[in-house]
């Protein structure tokens, strides 16, 4: 393993060196030596993501491989890629930080994620969101700044941060979703109350951003779901009227629309879609998983969650037909629906230990490579 570190420490500085003959030499030899490059991709494809970083420290030409956008489509194009969970924290210093989770992983442990940008590090607000093989964070505020329209982008594959294009309005705790390879930055606190009822949409391919208005649109939004192509947001519940503000929008409607209110009757926390079902973890008495059934428009218990594994507050994310239940520390419950029991009520579960540490978990989402 030493001698693995002294390589890749050795092959980071080769790159900063300018290109040589050996570099152009190395730049043409074949990925494995006697095999056309094709039947080479076919073979390392398939070498498991925990291995990728040693990959990398093979050569040079590995190393663009793995890092490469033909790496990333054909692993997605043979269903090679694998999932893993990522979220977004704040420690006990009140800073954010991110950990990575590899759910197939023995053992299963949390993994902290270096070198965030330090400007951000003291950010609340920040939205958190997942495109391709990278994931964002957005704007966000702090006791000495205003909204902003920061955006920073970490490359799983590469395992490096970048700033990407700035939001087209400054904003921080805000809704954030994607959807036909796109990002959606919604509402939220804004330095202009006319931009509140606005939306941005974010475009990797052009890098570029544009500020849409919607009168519908409020600031005050809970959470955010994508479900059956359309992204659905939820506002807090009013003291007054008891009234939930709900909407849903479709992109080739380019409208915000008032949603089903028997939907949001029920719709008291973090929410997950799997396979097409909405599911929502209810931690108002306890802490219970609620399923929405469209055709009866009713809300049925699935199960409920044992007290002690569950440290509320949770978030929800899923892998397949298992849903991982991630709350303070990261103590992490995971339940497979397929394979779901009930004991007494209580769902059957595994778990993932938490960390020493009781950071608070702002979101989570998955990244497939």
């Amino acid at each position: 393993m030493q001698k693995i570190s002294n390589y890749c420490i050795m092959m980071e500085h080769l790159e900063q060196e300018p290109e040589s003959s050996t570099d152009m030499t190395e730049n043409h030899a074949p990925l494995i030596c006697g095999l056309p490059d094709d039947i080479a991709l076919f073979c390392l494809a398939r070498v498991p993501r925990r291995y990728h970083m040693m990959l990398k420290c093979v050569s040079k030409r590995w190393r663009e491989l793995v890092c490469s956008e033909e790496w990333y489509s054909y692993r997605q194009k043979h269903n090679l890629e694998e999932t893993w969970i990522y979220a977004l924290c704040r420690d006990k210093s009140d800073q954010i930080c991110c950990y990575v989770l590899d759910p197939n992983s023995s053992p299963r442990c949390w993994k902290l994620i270096q070198g965030l940008p330090p400007r951000c590090l003291k950010r609340k607000g920040m939205a958190f969101e997942v495109l391709g093989k990278k994931f964002y964070l957005l704007g966000g505020c702090s006791w000495s700044e205003d909204a902003n329209r920061d955006v920073y982008c970490y490359d799983a594959s590469k395992n490096t941060w970048d700033e990407a294009a700035s939001l087209s309005t400054a904003r921080c705790y805000f809704a954030c979703e994607a959807l036909n390879e796109k990002l959606y930055a919604i509402g939220g606190v804004t330095l202009s109350s006319s931009d509140q009822c606005s939306w941005d949409t974010y475009d990797p391919s052009t890098n570029s951003g544009t500020t849409h208005v919607d009168p519908n649109i409020f600031p005050d939004i809970q959470e955010s779901v994508v479900l059956d192509g359309k992204i659905y947001i939820r506002g807090a519940v009013s003291t007054i009227s008891q009234h939930i503000p709900a909407l849903g929008y479709k992109p080739t409607s380019s409208a915000w629309q008032n949603v089903d209110e028997d939907l949001v009757s029920g719709w008291h926390g973090p929410a997950v879609v799997v396979d097409g079902t909405l599911y929502v973890l209810d931690q108002n008495s306890g802490t219970r998983l609620m399923m929405w059934q469209p055709k009866s428009r009713d809300w049925v218990l699935v199960g409920r969650l044992s007290p002690l594994l569950t440290r509320p507050p949770c978030r929800l994310v899923a892998i397949g037909k298992r849903i991982f239940v991630v709350g303070k520390g990261l103590s992490t419950v995971v339940l497979d629906l397929a394979k779901a029991g009930n004991v007494g009520g209580v769902m059957v579960s595994s778990s993932v230990p938490k960390l020493d540490s009781d950071d608070d978990v702002i979101s989570c989402k998955v990244l497939s490579i």
